[in-house]
């Protein structure tokens, strides 16, 4: 039996990888792993890179998807998004947004896009 957390999760990153294809994003990768973290999906917006991390609540659960994303999680993806661009060769820029998808009780599904949170931001 699974889990209903990881469905409503999986669930999201369907909706988020579907609504990135429709704004014209080409999707690279997803659920890449790497030691210490897992990149949900890799996609390019024109000719910038972008690690999207997906979170997924129901309508009404107390914290908000991007509000779960915190110092320590970026942390991870900034680390997991340069071993990703190392890996494959990546002269360009690339960014970090956090894709938020809200279920209703009724299946509909909203999402919001926070672009380029890291901007700013230094990880050593």
């Amino acid at each position: 039996m699974i889990a209903e957390h990881l469905i409503l999760g999986k669930q999201g990153e369907e909706i988020a990888a579907s609504r990135l294809k429709e704004l014209g994003w080409t999707i690279l990768d997803r659920n890449v792993s790497f030691r210490g973290g897992e990149l949900d999906i890799v996609a390019l917006d024109g000719d910038e890179l972008v690690v999207a991390e997906v979170r997924t609540r129901s309508e009404g659960w107390m914290q908000r998807g991007e509000e779960s994303v915190g110092p320590r999680k970026l942390g991870r993806l900034v680390l997991a998004g340069r071993q990703y661009v190392d890996r494959r060769g990546w002269q360009g820029p690339w960014r970090i947004d956090i894709l938020a998808v809200t279920v209703g009780s009724d299946g509909s599904a909203a999402l919001e896009r926070f672009e380029d949170v890291t901007a700013g931001a230094y990880f050593s």
